[in-house]
Parts: structure tokens; sequence; C-alpha cells
């Protein structure tokens, strides 16, 4: 007796009507949440977190660290690139931490004075390096690296971090440290920081934010209360020694 051949089968054939309605509205249901949505709403979460997480402060801050900001397209020989250097060997010696973007140029700077001035103290060089295309790797001379994926991080690591901020010449993303540090002081989220702008380039605009800012009330006489202007490197030391001595103090007078 032959016997029928047995024909493949498929799921398309085995499906009842039933479940296959019910499987083309659940794919058509899916269909219609927004990803970006949920997404949005994880990072949501996640910022949420942060902000949390952010409200757990140490009773007190237990060492002194300076973030200094400042071009990587400044190179050793430019004469900038050796007045950061010298600047953040004297505040390395004095006992002050030194935190920087972690690249070349006067990132670099930064970090190699504070490793110089390490042998009279015990502060240490610290690198926020981000990914980006010409800068893949921190610059030799930190002591501790956190790498980052992007500015926000990044920027929030830098005022966690620091109890003063110096900006030494540099680009747009020099200007963008620069302003989120101005702000956060100008809304009283970080007090009793200095903050201080290094070089003659800064001049510029410091008239342009009086002329225009200030004049049509875009912001406030005070607000300029916020930022040190010095011409050389060596007139922000004495601010960033009062700064530190006061911490010093504070800190005695709370064990």
């Amino acid at each position: 007796m032959a016997t029928k051949p047995r024909t493949k089968t498929t799921n398309q054939q085995t499906t009842t009507p039933q479940l296959e309605a019910l499987r083309k509205g659940q794919a058509k249901k899916r269909s219609s949440v927004d990803p970006s949505h949920i997404l949005d709403k994880a990072i949501y979460q996640l910022w949420e977190t942060i902000n949390d997480l952010d409200q757990i402060q140490p009773e007190r801050v237990e060492h002194y660290r300076v973030s200094v900001f400042g071009s990587s397209r400044i190179q050793r020989g430019d004469p900038i690139y050796d007045q950061a250097k010298k600047l953040c060997f004297e505040l390395s010696r004095l006992g002050a931490d030194i935190v920087t973007g972690g690249g070349p140029g006067l990132m670099e700077a930064a970090n190699s004075g504070a490793m110089e001035g390490q042998t009279e103290s015990h502060s240490r060089s610290f690198g926020l390096p981000i990914h980006l295309p010409a800068e893949t790797d921190a610059n030799p001379f930190v002591n501790k690296v956190f790498r980052h994926r992007t500015f926000f991080s990044r920027l929030h690591h830098f005022i966690r971090l620091s109890s003063a901020f110096i900006v030494l010449p540099g680009g747009i993303g020099t200007a963008l440290e620069l302003f989120m540090v101005w702000q956060l002081i100008q809304v009283k989220h970080v007090t009793e920081h200095p903050l201080i702008l290094v070089g003659t380039m800064w001049t510029g605009l410091i008239d342009w934010i009086n002329e225009v800012m200030i004049t049509r009330g875009l912001a406030s006489p005070q607000d300029m209360n916020a930022v040190s202007v010095v011409s050389s490197y060596e007139e922000a030391i004495p601010i960033i020694r009062a700064s530190y001595e006061r911490f010093i103090e504070e800190k005695k007078n709370a064990q």
C-alpha cells in the first residue's frame, strides 16, 4: 500500500486562524509604541537617580582639588603651555590635587606640572578623558583616570570633584566648561569656589558680557563677581592659596 508523501509543515500551516489573528494584533500593538519614548523615560529615571545620589554629600570634603580647563591644541614650546605647567606645579606643591580633561595640550601641561609638584606634597593628578576621535588616550601624567562617554557626565564629575576652577586659554570646549561653572555659581548650586580666568584672551569676553548682557539686563552686575580675571598664572596662585587655607582651617575645625 503506497504511503502518502509527508509534506513539510510551516508555522503558517500549523497556526490556527485565532492564533494568527492574535499574533497580528500584538505586532500592530508593538509597532504603535514609540521607542524614543521608552528611551527618554529610562534616561530621565537615570537622571533622577543621579540627582538623588548627588544629595548624599559627605560631612566634609577630604581633598582640595582644582579643575584646570584649557585648549588641547596648545602644545609644548608655546609659552602658555609652560605657564600652565608652572601654575599646576605650584598648586601641587601647595597640596592641591589637579583635575583636567586628561587630554593633550594644556591639560597635559597641567597634569605634568602636578606630577612634578607631588614630590613635595601628597597631592594627586586626575584625568577625565572623553571618547573623541582626536583624543583616544589619557595623557601619561595622571595618577587616576575616569573615562567618560558624554560631556554631560564629565562636566558633572568636574563639579563634584573640585573646590576651585581655573580657565586657561581655549576654544569652544573650554568656553562650555567655563559657562557651566559660572551658571552654577550664579544660581548658587556651587558656592565659595573660586573661578579664575587666566590670560589676556578673556578680557574681550568680559567686556562683551558687560556691554551687551549687563547693559540690556540679560545678566546682573553681581554675576560678574563670580569670576576673577588675571593676566598671568602668577596672579592666580594667591587666590587659590587663600581658598586652600580656608579649606584647611574649616577641615581642622570640623574634626
